[in-house]
């Protein structure tokens, strides 16, 4: 059952949660706008203040979507407890994969980030973990959509950052409602705000921006790049040709459940 939403009527400045913004009003399909106060994006809930908790619990929320694999949530903890919200948590990568990444980030010396990040592959892996999501995950992308159509609202979804899982599912849900690809990049880089950034630190508790050359190193993949997001939208036209079969064929989300997404997320 749809809950009441509560629209907030300024973005709100958490102390312990990265990234967090109302979707509503995004232009969709047919005219119409992406409804304010039922869908929301942001970075993990694991730090969250008990103001945050109070202000997240006005929002009404039905459902919370968590990305993050084991990795991520034995770094920095699980989601705090919100009243009467479902916790679903759906990895959109391999826990090896997280374990890796967070060792190389937290504890990678200067030389193995060079070999490993340097001279552009740390964007080109930023790239291919998009196009990666896309191909292998469509049951899980299929998942949050029907959980949406079927009135799992106001969610949240949300990984680490709140930038790459969880942009690319917002991406998704956003191109089922008919929201034209430059407002969708347009979201989807608001991520690059200075308050919205996910704080980077090292295994000896330093910042990573202490070193310059480590921050440079390790800047790829903590930015929302728009040629990141290209790379997902090219791997739904190599593989599918389209959106439209993207959603039908790959996703098997079918126009009747695309009318119900759109029914209950916009308005106008």
């Amino acid at each position: 059952m749809t809950q009441t939403p509560h629209v907030p009527q300024a973005e709100p400045e958490l102390a312990g949660v990265r990234n967090f913004r109302d979707l509503g009003g995004l232009p969709a399909a047919d005219g119409r706008r992406v409804r304010p106060g039922v869908l929301f994006r942001s970075g993990h809930l694991a730090h969250a203040t008990e103001a945050d908790a109070a202000f997240l619990d006005t929002l009404g929320l039905h459902t919370v979507f968590d990305f993050r694999n084991a990795a991520d949530i034995a770094l920095e903890g699980p989601d705090v407890t919100l009243t009467g919200v479902r916790n679903v948590n759906i990895p959109l990568s391999d826990p090896a994969d997280g374990s890796e990444f967070w060792r190389m980030v937290r504890d990678g010396g200067l030389e193995t980030l060079r070999s490993v990040l340097g001279q552009g592959r740390a964007a080109g892996r930023m790239a291919e973990s998009y196009r990666t999501m896309i191909i292998t995950r469509t049951a899980e992308h299929s998942r949050v959509l029907r959980a949406l159509a079927e009135d799992s609202v106001p969610a949240l979804m949300h990984c680490a950052a709140g930038k790459d899982r969880a942009g690319l599912s917002v991406a998704i849900t956003l191109m089922a409602l008919g929201v034209p690809r430059g407002a969708i990049e347009a979201d989807y880089l608001e991520s690059n705000a200075p308050h919205r950034r996910y704080r980077v630190r090292r295994g000896d508790g330093t910042d990573a921006d202490g070193s310059p050359e480590v921050s440079e190193l390790l800047s790829p993949l903590f930015e929302a790049r728009a040629e990141y997001l290209a790379s997902a939208f090219a791997a739904i036209t190599e593989t599918w040709g389209s959106t439209r079969r993207y959603l039908t064929e790959g996703l098997g989300f079918g126009p009747g459940e695309q009318e119900r997404l759109q029914g209950t997320l916009l308005t106008g």
